[in-house]
């Protein structure tokens, strides 16, 4: 079942490179008493990932804010080692929580997971973006296979 709007963001632990090393995000904590923007992609480094769509929430970070979110995340099924180097690459800084999702425990909760396996990916993420405050989510843009439009930063400013 895919999680939907009016519902609360399901309990996992995600993981964030923090002083060197991989440290636990509970998603309890880090959606609590907040507004927050997450993005989820099939995989760090991949095509369409790298060139629109983590560069869209960096490029639009102070917009975001402006409209009240307090927090942007971008969570992939990756280690938090490869969140950790890609987020580096991307220039994320302070802007994108870079959140790795491992086991994909917190996809497969969400009914967001999907089968890329032909492509020699394993179980990923599909291409969504939601808008979660205090927990519920208030916004879901699942995106069609091969597509990207409604989960990126100028659709979700609309959407604020």
């Amino acid at each position: 079942m895919t999680i939907k709007v009016g519902d609360h963001v399901p309990s996992a632990t995600l993981m964030q490179m923090k002083d060197g090393g991989p440290k636990p995000v509970s998603t309890d904590d880090f959606f609590k008493d907040k507004k927050v923007v997450v993005f989820a992609l099939p995989g760090a480094f991949t095509p369409t990932c790298s060139a629109k769509h983590v560069p869209g929430f960096v490029q639009h970070a102070d917009e975001l804010r402006q409209k009240g979110v307090d927090a942007i995340a971008c969570i992939s099924v990756n280690d938090a080692f490869v969140m950790g180097a890609w987020g580096e690459q991307q220039k994320t800084g302070d802007k994108v929580a870079m959140l790795a999702d491992g086991n994909g425990d917190f996809t497969r909760a969400l009914g967001l997971e999907m089968d890329a396996s032909r492509f020699g990916m394993g179980k990923r993420s599909q291409r969504y973006s939601m808008v979660v405050d205090h927990g519920v989510v208030k916004e879901l843009n699942v995106e069609e296979p091969g597509a990207f439009s409604v989960s990126s930063a100028e659709h979700v400013l609309k959407q604020l």
